[in-house]
């Protein structure tokens, strides 16, 4: 038993020797060793976050999303919220767009068309610049019929950020009620949001997108790039949807930049443009080998550009409108001249003349001299009442002369 305990006790004394002497070489909190060993552990941990968290270039891949990924989403509640407010919200929008302001629409048929005539299950998927942060529901409500806007099925389903619509409870009902998908911002394209809106396209859905991520910067008078998450919206669907792209301008008046509520009376002009196709991508990747997150650029990078034609076109379109407002009857000069070229001056023995304000009766110009071989008719005068079309146009009969001098001041 002695030597039992003798024994013991070496053993006790040995391990509390150890544990003295590794507590003896361990690093003060003080000393420089034990700050580099922290931060280089700290360094050690966020690089490893990084990496697990972010997605790197080689990393792209097709991920599949199921049709019923947001079948939990969508409860009974939600729907019935979604088949109330997303009617009267459109509807509303509408009648503000249409009443309240003017909105002039280029090429809406291409829009409708898409909307109410593609095949059974063909998703949709309208991109469009993103000027100011009424857009969605402004713009889309104005350019939808009325039995569209009551459907709330079939209307479209949109994304937004989380820190702008979802910040709260309240907030995240209201926009979950009117079709909006949370998306994350710096959480890639991955993430839940954007399983969501692809989700919505396997089922034959309708969903709207801004490629931009956010608002313009200066107005909407620049468009900027196209961001990688549309690539993967038309991708990665089961079925690559219909692309629509649509540019508008205007909507900076409405709702300028720091404002608290939208104006009224202001002009907004939209222009819808030919569907994007995809074959030539779609057929390389297959051919070619190209990598997923290549083919994702080429996709941003080709909406963006299409986006860019449609907003030097839009504008241009614009300009012309704001002229059209400005001068109103310069219509009706136009086709009373066509009307004055039509007149049978032969049968008063003379040709048409038609001048404008450029043109002056001068020594070169001889008027009475044209008529000199009709003396008979001398005495009648041709009266031409043109103040029925236009206010601007002027007749001068010259006296003693079968002819009207016709003068179109514009």
């Amino acid at each position: 038993m002695e030597e039992q305990g003798a024994v013991l006790q070496l053993r006790l004394r040995e391990r509390f020797r150890v544990a003295v002497d590794r507590h003896r070489r361990r690093p003060s909190m003080f000393s420089d060793g034990y700050f580099s060993s922290t931060v280089q552990r700290l360094l050690i941990h966020f690089r490893d976050f990084r990496q697990g968290s972010l997605q790197s270039s080689s990393a792209f891949y097709r991920k599949r999303v199921s049709k019923d990924f947001t079948a939990e989403e969508d409860s009974v509640i939600i729907r019935m919220l979604q088949s109330v407010a997303v009617p009267l919200l459109g509807n509303m929008c509408h009648v503000f767009m249409n009443g309240l302001n003017h909105v002039q629409v280029y090429g809406l048929e291409k829009l409708h068309d898409a909307l109410l005539h593609r095949p059974r299950n063909k998703p949709l998927l309208t991109v469009s610049n993103h000027v100011a942060s009424v857009d969605d529901p402004f713009v889309i409500s104005s350019l939808l019929p009325q039995r569209v806007l009551l459907d709330a099925q079939n209307l479209r389903w949109t994304l937004c950020a989380t820190d702008r619509c979802f910040r709260n409870p309240v907030t995240s009902a209201f926009f979950r009620s009117v079709k909006v998908l949370p998306v994350a911002r710096g959480d890639g394209i991955y993430q839940k949001g954007m399983d969501m809106a692809i989700a919505k396209l396997n089922n034959g859905g309708w969903v709207h997108i801004f490629p931009e991520g956010s608002r313009s910067r200066d107005g909407g008078k620049t468009i900027g790039s196209s961001k990688r998450g549309v690539g993967r919206l038309v991708l990665d669907a089961d079925t690559v949807p219909i692309v629509i792209p649509f540019v508008h301008t205007g909507m900076q008046e409405i709702m300028p930049i720091g404002a608290n509520f939208p104006r009224i009376g202001k002009m907004v002009t939209v222009l819808v443009g030919d569907p994007i196709h995809f074959d030539d991508l779609l057929n390389a990747e297959g051919i070619e080998h190209i990598s997923r997150g290549k083919l994702y650029d080429a996709v941003a990078s080709r909406v963006g550009s299409r986006l860019c034609e449609l907003k030097i076109q839009v504008e241009k379109l614009a300009f012309e409108q704001a002229i059209r407002l400005q001068h109103p009857n310069a219509g009706s000069i136009e086709r009373a001249s066509d009307m004055l070229q039509q007149v049978d001056w032969d049968s008063f023995g003379m040709g048409s003349r038609v001048l404008t304000e450029d043109d002056t009766v001068g020594p070169g110009i001889q008027p009475k001299q044209n008529i000199t071989s009709h003396r008979e008719h001398q005495e009648s005068i041709l009266l031409i009442d043109l103040s029925e079309w236009d206010p601007l146009v002027k007749v001068e009969p010259f006296q003693g002369s079968m002819v009207a001098w016709i003068r179109l001041s514009y």
